[in-house]
């Protein structure tokens, strides 16, 4: 469902949609082109099961996310682990083996996210701050993804996009940026900075693990 053009009817088609007997459990995909405010969000995913923002990928990511949800109805008679099981392996398939640069000033941010990622067999390399990101690329350039947090002392996370792309070999890595901010504007300010996508904080390690998956399956 696109609510970009719905001019604030959205939430009444979805609940409709939920009001159905029989519909109550659908999944429901929300499209977007603007980046909505924490308490639009938080209505919204009262109903939706995924929100998707339109980016030069998002076609991408909306076929993987419904895939994900195919695969878990498809999978629907047998039990609730052996389905996790079933999409944790095929997300270990795409993951197993990559390098993840995580660069973040903040190493609980770091924790998490390692913790999160290293299940999926990742090698995951760590940064705490821009000058020390542009250090690690240079002493592992197969590196196969940068999370980059965009709030950053010294340099920052726009900064170290625009250096990382300076260099001819690292202009094509997929780059998310992570941000604190959920401004109007923010997500095109860090794909003007020369991130692939972005994501905001908190994150979402589903929505991550989608993100990721879009971007490793093309590298």
């Amino acid at each position: 469902l696109d609510i970009g053009s719905l001019k604030g009817d959205e939430y009444q088609i979805i609940e409709s949609i939920k009001s159905y007997e029989g519909l109550e459990n659908l999944p429901i995909i929300i499209f977007t082109e603007r980046n909505l405010s924490k308490s639009e969000e938080l209505k919204i995913k009262q109903y939706a099961d995924s929100i998707v923002v339109k980016t030069a990928h998002s076609y991408q990511r909306i076929l993987d996310e419904v895939g994900l949800f195919l695969h878990l109805v498809e999978e629907k008679n047998n039990s609730t682990e052996t389905v996790r099981n079933k999409t944790l392996g095929s997300l270990t398939e795409v993951l197993r083996g990559k390098k993840i640069l995580i660069t973040d000033d903040d190493v609980r941010n770091i924790f998490s996210l390692t913790k999160a990622l290293e299940k999926y067999k990742v090698e995951v390399v760590v940064a705490m701050d821009g000058k020390h990101a542009l250090q690690q690329i240079k002493e592992h350039p197969d590196v196969d993804v940068i999370l980059m947090d965009m709030m950053m002392p010294e340099m920052d996370g726009y900064e170290t996009i625009k250096q990382i792309r300076k260099m001819p070999v690292f202009r094509r890595l997929p780059i998310i940026a992570i941000t604190a901010k959920s401004m109007i504007g923010e997500r095109e300010k860090c794909i003007t900075a020369g991130a692939s996508d972005y994501i905001s904080k908190p994150v979402d390690i589903d929505q991550l693990l989608s993100l990721l998956r879009v971007w490793l399956y093309e590298n």
